[in-house]
């Protein structure tokens, strides 16, 4: 017999109890400078896990590690015989981080189940909080968990140098087992993660909430410009095979691409190493990265396609050799339209000014939703700051967030119920 679905409360974040959450959070891992640094397994990381996880068992959820080192936190549904809803994030940073990157997340699905037991109310689906393992660096819980981490320990850059075997180790993973940290196709309904901008746009806008399109795809390549080292003296301009005017050439090229392209891609030139470097040599060979990002693979295939023919065609003029290597690919991962919808109107009906924008930087978000239905929340970040000690989303725009997130899981466990499936 099939249980009837509980009608959805009205629930509301409680600012005072949230905030207190971000501020114990931050400090674990606090600087003197002001920023946060819990850095992938290190001993403030577990600190920050081992702090969550006393409020999570305060809170009456079950606790566990899976193998990949991600901190799961279970909530029991009405049917058991259903896949899971599942929040979540990070709560490592990068060396001079933020309170809200990551954390923001981890603490507001944290409020959500604390209002589900104010309420006493129970979803049909079971609910899950997910703390990824190493979101900054490796990415191996999300990936573990979606069945893609590599099984090749030399493929880990950890943060602090020691084996991935040993780190995962060190979070209650287990490096032997990571395969056991894959989860089926069926344990997933959808997976939702608010997350901090960390960029201008909704500032910008004056928008309270972002309905993320999706994370964009990423294709990354280093340029190689070969010319002819030689006195910068003696060697007359028309007699030169400069290769830092040809690079200056392609630094430009980059970036017309991306502004002149129909839609929003981005394109960037972020490191330039110049040979022999000195003042008073010709150059003779530079090296670059160009990283091209947007949500549309067909826009990125475009872009790689026009940088190389007019890469040839900086090659012929300049006289110097111009080489293009791929160094790696990501591909786009769209946000599910039915999510997206859920928190469009979840955030109409709260109040909340909304509109879309694609995820320009990575997130835990980006390998679920290849697996399973997913949409993101953004919330701003002032002047666009991440990061950094600066970072800052206000409580009204965190509580605001948080909101949208418990509503927008309350009618999924609705919607799907009534078989509108993601």
């Amino acid at each position: 017999m099939s249980i009837a679905p509980p009608v959805a409360p009205r629930l509301q974040a409680n600012g005072l109890r949230l905030l207190a959450a971000i501020e114990a959070m931050a400090e674990v891992g606090a600087q003197p400078d002001g920023s946060v640094c819990r850095r992938g397994f290190s001993p403030d990381d577990r600190r920050g896990r081992e702090l969550l996880g006393h409020w999570l068992q305060e809170a009456g959820l079950s606790l566990r590690v899976d193998a990949a080192g991600n901190l799961i936190a279970r909530r029991e549904g009405l049917d058991a015989t259903l896949p899971a809803l599942v929040t979540g994030s990070h709560l490592d940073t990068v060396p001079t981080g933020g309170r809200y990157d990551g954390a923001l997340g981890v603490i507001a699905g944290l409020e959500v189940m604390r209002c589900l037991n104010d309420a006493e109310h129970q979803l049909r689906h079971p609910l899950e909080l997910v703390v990824f393992a190493d979101e900054e660096s490796t990415m191996v819980g999300c990936k573990g968990m979606c069945g893609v981490a590599s099984a090749d320990p030399a493929d880990y850059t950890t943060s602090n140098g020691e084996s991935i075997e040993r780190n995962l180790a060190h979070l209650g993973g287990d490096w032997a087992h990571l395969s056991q940290a894959r989860r089926s196709d069926q344990a997933i309904a959808a997976f939702v993660e608010l997350h901090v901008e960390q960029g201008g746009v909704l500032e910008q806008r004056q928008h309270t909430i972002g309905v993320v399109e999706g994370v964009v795809g990423q294709r990354r390549f280093t340029i190689r410009v070969h010319g002819q080292a030689n006195h910068a003296g003696t060697t007359p301009m028309g007699e030169r095979q400069d290769a830092l005017v040809a690079a200056a050439q392609v630094v430009l090229l980059v970036q017309q691409l991306a502004a002149e392209h129909p839609g929003d891609p981005v394109a960037t030139v972020g490191r330039l190493d110049v040979w022999p470097n000195a003042a008073n040599v010709v150059p003779g060979e530079v090296v670059m990265s160009v990283d091209l990002r947007d949500l549309s693979g067909e826009v990125l295939a475009e872009l790689e396609q026009n940088l190389r023919q007019q890469l040839a065609r900086i090659e012929a003029s300049s006289g110097c050799s111009v080489v293009i290597e791929p160094q790696f690919e990501v591909k786009p991962t769209p946000a599910d339209p039915t999510v997206m919808q859920t928190i469009a109107r979840c955030a109409a009906e709260l109040g909340y000014s909304a509109s879309p924008l694609p995820s320009r930087a990575s997130h835990d978000a980006q390998e679920m939703g290849r697996r399973w239905p997913m949409g993101m929340i953004f919330v701003p970040s002032h002047r666009g700051l991440s990061h950094s000690a600066a970072e800052f989303t206000s409580l009204e725009q965190c509580v605001a967030g948080t909101n949208v997130l418990l509503k927008s899981l309350l009618q999924l466990d609705q919607e799907l119920h009534l078989g509108q499936t993601p």
